[in-house]
Parts: C-alpha cells; structure tokens; sequence
C-alpha cells in the first residue's frame, strides 16, 4: 500500500515537472515575484536609493523613466541602452535621442553596486530599470504597478536602432504610431505612456522649429498657442540656447498627474509630438479629452502600458546575461 502510495505521488510531481522545467528553463514570462527568493530586498533597496536621488533632484524620476523608455524600443527591455563603448560596442548614449539628454546613469549605477552587495549577480539591470521607472512615476504622484521581473542584460547595444525607433519630438504622429506598432503597442499605448511627459524637461533645440518655422517657411506652429510661444521665445531663442531647459508641463512640472492632457487641449503643449496626440488624429483626441477629463482613468491606463511596454522582448532564461556593472558586459569587466 505505500509503494503505491508513493508511486502515484510520483506521478502526481511528474504531472506538474514540465510545467515547472518549461518556466524555469525558457523563461518565456516575466513575474512580479522573481526575486523573491533569491534577492527579497531587491525593490525595498532600490526604492530607498531611489528617494534619496529624488530628494536632491525631483528631475530625475522623469529621466528614469524615460531610461526605460528609451532602452524598451531598441532591442526589447534588456538594458542595452546602459553600456558604454568597450571592445565591439558602440553605445546608444551617443544616438540622436541620447546625446546630452539621457541621464540618471549614476543612480542605476548606485542601485546596481547596492544590489551586487545584497545578492551578487542575481537582479539584472533591466529589472532595475524597469523597477526605477515604476518607483519614479509613484513616487511623482503617479500610480503603482507590481512590476514583471526576469529580464536579463543584453551582450551588446544597436546605436542605429537607438536613432531610428525611438519616437522624436518632430515626427508626424503616423511615424509616431508606427514606430509604437513596431513594438507591439498600439495608439492607447501611445496616448497614455506621452502623459509620462507630465514630469520632466525638453531642451529647447527639441522644440524650437515650432517657435520660428514649423513647415520651413518662417511660421510658427499655429497650433501652438501664441502667448505661450511668446513666452518660450524668451528662452528659446532662434538660434543659440540649445541645452536651455523647459518643463514639458508648465502647470505641474514635478508632479505626475493629468495636467499634460489639460494642456494639450489648450494648445500648450511643449513638443510637436504631444500636440499631435490632439490635433492630427481623431482617435487619439478622444483619448486627450478623456484623460484630461479624469485622472483615474489615465493613471489605470498609464499602469498597464508601462507593463506592457516593459514586456517588449526581454531576454530570459539562458539569453543575455546578469550584468555585474550595468555599463559593461561581463566579459570586459
């Protein structure tokens, strides 16, 4: 009786092995619980380093999320948007939306050193991009989300994949929500990860075509209010001041909430790419007038496209690696 016993206990664990093997082998999904055996302080350490780098400077939960962002559309989430130029790599922070512009380096670095203290080579540096983005929207304001984990470092960066799928402040709204589809996102994904713009900075060399020749015949965007323009002209002059600095929402520039989409529909809008969202697609209006309308609607919104975004063709199981300095691959550290 307990031979049989225990051979249909046998059977029983077998029954469930592959499930379990497929999980653990391929690792074809990310999960909120990932660490938690292996590394269960992992976002109480990078929340805390977190708070302290927003404590000096609240700018810089806008450029962490935009970190991930901008890591998310060049070869899927896996932190390649980090590494420096060393042996056969070029890095991403030299492509046209990086340069001068991409920051927050230093705390994922502070984040990373903590974490290899805490449990070496187990938290990969995309996790913790992806979890700097969440901590930073949350702690601007905005809604939490319980972040997947499992991503692992790529081996190598794509410079041309840097300047040619991320989104730029003067592409048409179609090229826009192509380059969205390419990953797998679609036009409500669109409309709510742009409201990240409701924190954060712009330089004026980003938005200054629509200042002074918006069409190349010297006319300012009319789809910009012109008191607003008047004003950003004070900074933003028609030629100097590149790097000058301006809150992509005047109204609330720290605090994470649905001002952004108030201000489109006032034609305050700082980029071109915001105040296409309003004028040049009927579908994306909607959403405008819709998030503007309600916050609670946006921030449930915002919550699942960053889950979704941050699903963007992470390396798991065997692929990639876990980076023990984010800025290099393993073999050349």
């Amino acid at each position: 009786m307990a031979n049989s016993v225990s051979f249909l206990l046998l059977l029983s664990l077998l029954a469930f092995a592959p499930c379990c093997l497929c999980t653990k082998k391929l690792g074809g999904f990310l999960y909120p619980q990932f660490y938690d055996f292996s590394c269960p302080a992992a976002q109480e350490i990078a929340k805390s380093i977190l708070a302290r780098a927003f404590q000096k400077e609240p700018r810089i939960a806008a450029s962490l999320l935009r970190l991930h962002f901008h890591d998310c559309f060049v070869k899927g989430c896996d932190a390649s948007i980090l590494l420096d130029s060393s042996g056969s790599t070029v890095s991403e922070k030299g492509s046209n939306p990086n340069r001068n512009s991409a920051r927050g380096f230093e705390v994922i670095d502070e984040i990373k050193s903590a974490l290899e203290k805490e449990c070496p080579q187990t938290v990969s540096c995309a996790d913790i991009l992806a979890i700097a983005a969440r901590d930073s929207t949350v702690i601007s304001g905005g809604p939490s989300w319980e972040v997947p984990l499992g991503r692992r470092d790529s081996l190598g960066a794509s410079l041309s994949g840097s300047n040619n799928n991320i989104p730029a402040p003067n592409n048409t709204f179609q090229t826009i929500l192509t380059k969205f589809k390419l990953q797998g996102l679609d036009i409500v994904d669109l409309v709510a990860l742009s409201g990240s713009h409701t924190i954060g900075n712009s330089r004026c060399t980003s938005f200054r075509q629509r200042l002074y020749n918006q069409t190349g015949n010297g006319v300012a965007d009319f789809t910009l209010d012109q008191n607003y323009a008047s004003e950003l002209r004070d900074r933003c002059p028609s030629s100097g001041g590149d790097q000058n600095l301006f809150f992509l929402d005047y109204v609330s520039p720290i605090k994470f909430d649905n001002s952004y989409f108030k201000n489109l529909l006032a034609y305050k809008g700082l980029l071109n790419s915001d105040q296409v969202l309003l004028t040049k697609n009927e579908e994306s209006a909607e959403l405008v007038k819709k998030y503007a309308e309600n916050n609670d609607i946006f921030f449930e919104q915002f919550a699942k496209s960053m889950i979704k975004m941050g699903n963007i063709s992470p390396l798991t199981g065997s692929r990639g690696e876990i980076r023990t300095n984010c800025r290099k691959i393993n073999a050349y550290y």
